[in-house]
């Protein structure tokens, strides 16, 4: 027998892990089905490589795939076919080949009765905010209606990363670039001209000493080093993996000057755009916290948002329960605040969320307008270091001859 980390949500919307003893990850998936359990994932429970994947084992769709398939699925359901008929098209001719064999495992579970959430649910490779959306819509009869709901999330969600991403490009070349300047420069070129001095027998002032003695070991141990960097990488990575580890992470990031405020108010964001899909499709309050949880990104989030969940649950307003979490911002808990007070919370969340893209985006810009120039500075101060030590002893050497 072995041991299965699943992650599973229940009928009333709520996500989680938990592990599972069976022969394969086939009887885990059955056993949890037949207990009433959406399975959203199986994996070893110590699988080192799984660990080592970012998809877990799990076949991940990219989000602009997702977004063509989705307004091609709602097209076709508006057009009258039946969800099966419409699958059918899809699994055959969807624009994305990688989607189609995970599409034919939808069709085939819906084929054999199955409703289409539970479908998507078993399959393992669809996002729990999608499948919760899928729920809530086949509940009130109004599927198309969350489907573009739905698309407008997936647009939002998808420009804003990116944008994200292009406009961290420049500054991650620039950093790559000037890493491997200045460590072919210390690896490389220094020896050479240390071996030089030493020939001519050259007097090396303090500044050349230094940086020798820090390029000559450097040189020496350079494999080493390389090796030893990229184990603790590993190791790193695999704690960060842990919940524990992961949540340890997840608070150092907004104590990070200037970036930890743009990450916390990216994970903001996203908690509101997506709890406010939910809302919008018709799921309740507690199910939707607890998706919007599964759905995101950090861990402290993540935990944090169960925890104000369990106190909805109980009877405590939406605006308090988040309060103590305390991490979110005054102002997105002022304006959750006035939207339960005014019935107007799906709106309101959808204002938080535009709120803190565009105050993101703003600082984004701001800051990546100047950190190029740090860094070139930086580069510049560094290389500038390396090439007066180095040609120091040349001048050195020509006052020596000179003088003679």
């Amino acid at each position: 027998m072995a041991e299965f980390v699943c992650k599973v949500g229940d009928t009333s919307g709520r996500i989680f892990q938990q592990v599972e003893t069976a022969q394969s990850e086939g009887e885990a998936r059955q056993k949890l089905a037949e207990r009433g359990f959406y399975v959203f994932s199986v994996r070893n429970h110590f699988d080192f490589v799984a660990q080592l994947s970012s998809a877990g084992g799990e076949r991940k769709i990219r989000p602009e795939d997702f977004l063509i398939f989705n307004q091609q699925f709602n097209t076709l359901i508006k057009a009258g076919l039946p969800i099966l008929r419409a699958l059918d098209l899809l699994a055959e001719r969807a624009a994305a080949p990688r989607l189609r064999p995970v599409l034919a495992e939808v069709r085939q579970r819906v084929r054999d009765g199955a409703l289409l959430s539970e479908a998507l649910a078993a399959q393992g490779s669809f996002p729990p905010v999608y499948v919760t959306v899928i729920t809530a819509g086949e509940h009130s009869g109004n599927l198309t209606g969350v489907l573009e709901q739905y698309i407008s999330y997936l647009r939002v969600s998808t420009g804003f990363r990116s944008r994200l991403i292009t406009t961290l490009i420049y500054p991650a070349v620039l950093v790559a670039t000037a890493v491997l300047v200045v460590t072919y420069v210390v690896t490389y070129a220094m020896p050479q001209f240390a071996s030089l001095y030493h020939e001519l027998g050259v007097p090396l002032p303090a500044p050349t000493r230094i940086l020798l003695s820090v390029a000559l070991p450097l040189r020496t141990y350079f494999l080493a080093l390389i090796v030893i960097v990229a184990v603790a990488a590993v190791l790193i990575f695999l704690w960060t993996r842990s919940v524990r580890g992961a949540v340890a992470i997840d608070r150092l990031k907004p104590q990070v000057p200037v970036v930890g405020d743009i990450w916390l108010k990216t994970q903001i964001a996203q908690f509101a755009r997506t709890l406010s899909t939910l809302l919008a499709g018709g799921t309740p309050l507690v199910a939707a916290l607890h998706t919007s949880s599964a759905a995101m990104g950090s861990r402290l989030i993540s935990t944090s948002v169960d925890g104000a969940a369990e106190r909805v649950k109980q009877g405590q307003s939406l605006h308090l329960s988040l309060a103590e979490t305390r991490l979110i911002p005054e102002l997105a808990l002022e304006m959750i605040e006035v939207g339960e007070a005014s019935g107007a919370l799906t709106a309101m969340l959808t204002s938080v969320a535009e709120f803190y893209e565009e105050e993101v985006g703003t600082r984004l810009q701001r800051t990546l307008t100047w950190i190029p120039i740090v860094i070139l500075v930086a580069m510049a101060v560094v290389i500038g270091f390396i090439l007066i030590a180095l040609y120091l002893p040349m001048f050195s050497l020509q006052l020596g001859t000179a003088g003679g």
